[in-house]
């Protein structure tokens, strides 16, 4: 009997269970990696912390890291930009040394002291591992679209110990305003399998506590408002400042290998100049207390200057925790003008800068629900999707695609209506430029 005469109910078992093998592969290999990345960058944290010295060396080892992508990972330098480009428009096999590459470069970036995140790291390795197991089992440019996607879902959802927000990330990220919703189960499967190995290998992540959100009103309505579209401006600043950054540093030196060099002799001079750490690494300890205690106001900024420097010279790591500390201590900060507890600012700016930044609302919001209780939902929600709105059409992810726009009309000018496929995001330097139609772009 030929499967196309089979019911729709028949076929659906053999593509659950297809997917389900192929999705749980990809979420064990992922959840394996970003467990040992998670090892690497406690022993990488608290040898730094045990030797304050090795600051001194960051320029070495920006050197070194640029050294080895310059010899050996050119074909990666996109990192999680060549994953997505892939997925809009696949065209060749993600090259294995991503992975190796990115895992020594961000252990180098936080051993030293360079400040960065991990979930650039952890995607990368989980879209590797992803179309690893697409070359084994041969499949074709659709399967192998919705299996990075996997990858990338699998990546993000096991180093922060959020399946569902990684499952929704892996489907959000690709595009502005356009979610694929034939990557769903696959995503959602990959991510639940991923989530569970750091535990089962006893490796556990950061809990932070909101002990307590207000009753609903327009008060707390209209403070939550405010703070989205602070937040959201800041996210716009952060990934406009290290995109103008990075060029900056392309244009001065032409030599790729000083670029960390330099922008390790930099984060060196500053941390001695002001003579703390706390802007050092992934900044959990400061994250950590935004929730419980009033911290200095300007604290967030001093993260963002740290950050962009950082990544743009060339370290490796990723934008994602540095957003997270940049808006928890925003939050924290603006407890001293707003209507809203100390703790639920810190959490809302903690989900909503990286919303802005990456235009996520909805994974960031599901964030918030699975870091910090349901209760948050609501309010989350709006400050996420004030703080989208309020980013602008760019992002930290340059490869991002514009679906919709995110106001009546488009980047270009022509009316919302009237976008029929996607268009290149503007932090790609090409937001007037139409691309090819949706059924050609993404299946």
């Amino acid at each position: 009997m030929k499967l196309s005469k089979l019911p729709e109910q028949c076929l659906m078992l053999l593509y659950l269970g297809r997917w389900l093998a192929l999705s749980s592969i990809v979420g064990l290999l992922a959840g394996a990696a970003s467990s040992a990345l998670l090892v690497s960058l406690d022993w990488a944290t608290s040898t730094r912390l045990s030797h304050p010295w090795l600051l001194w060396l960051l320029p070495v080892a920006g050197l070194g890291v640029g050294l080895l992508y310059h010899h050996f990972g050119k074909a990666v330098e996109g990192g999680n930009n060549l994953l997505i480009d892939e997925i809009h428009d696949p065209q060749r096999i993600v090259p294995k040394r991503m992975g190796p590459l990115v895992l020594i470069g961000t252990v180098l970036t936080h051993l030293f002291g360079g400040s960065a995140g991990r979930e650039g790291t952890a995607v990368q390795m989980g879209g590797v591992l992803a179309d690893v197991v697409t070359r084994i089992c041969k499949l074709d440019k659709e399967d192998r679209r919705i299996l990075l996607m996997a990858g990338i879902s699998a990546g993000f959802a096991s180093v922060f110990g959020t399946p569902l927000a990684g499952a929704i990330f892996g489907l959000e990220v690709l595009a502005i305003g356009r979610l694929r919703y034939d990557a769903i189960l696959p995503c959602f499967i990959a991510a639940i399998i991923a989530d569970q190995l750091p535990g089962l290998l006893g490796v556990h992540h950061t809990h932070y506590v909101v002990p307590f959100v207000p009753q609903f009103s327009l008060l707390v309505l209209g403070a939550t408002i405010v703070s989205g579209i602070v937040f959201g401006l800041a996210g716009m600043f952060f990934a406009t400042a290290t995109h103008a950054l990075t060029r900056l540093f392309k244009r001065w030196i032409s030599y790729a290998p000083l670029r960390p060099f330099v922008g390790g002799v930099i984060v060196a001079l500053a941390a001695t100049l002001l003579a703390t750490d706390k802007f050092l690494g992934l900044g959990i300890p400061t994250i950590v207390a935004s929730f419980s205690q009033p911290l200095p106001a300007f604290d967030f900024f001093g993260k963002f200057m740290f950050t962009i420097v950082t990544l743009a010279s060339g370290f490796k790591g990723g934008e994602v925790t540095p957003l997270f500390f940049i808006g928890a201590t925003l939050g924290n900060a603006l407890s001293y003008v707003l209507a809203l507890p100390l703790p639920v600012l810190a959490g809302l700016g903690f989900v909503a800068v990286f919303a802005g930044a990456a235009n996520t609302p909805i994974a960031s919001t599901i964030m918030a629900i699975e870091l910090f209780g349901p209760e948050i939902g609501t309010l989350a929600a709006v400050a996420c999707i004030v703080s989208y709105l309020f980013s602008g059409h760019t992002g930290i992810y340059r490869a991002q695609l514009i679906g919709d726009g995110k106001f009546l009309r488009s980047p270009d000018g022509a009316p919302r209506s009237g976008i029929s496929g996607f268009r290149r995001s503007a932090s790609k330097g090409s937001a007037e430029k139409k691309d090819a139609p949706i059924d050609e772009q993404t299946g």
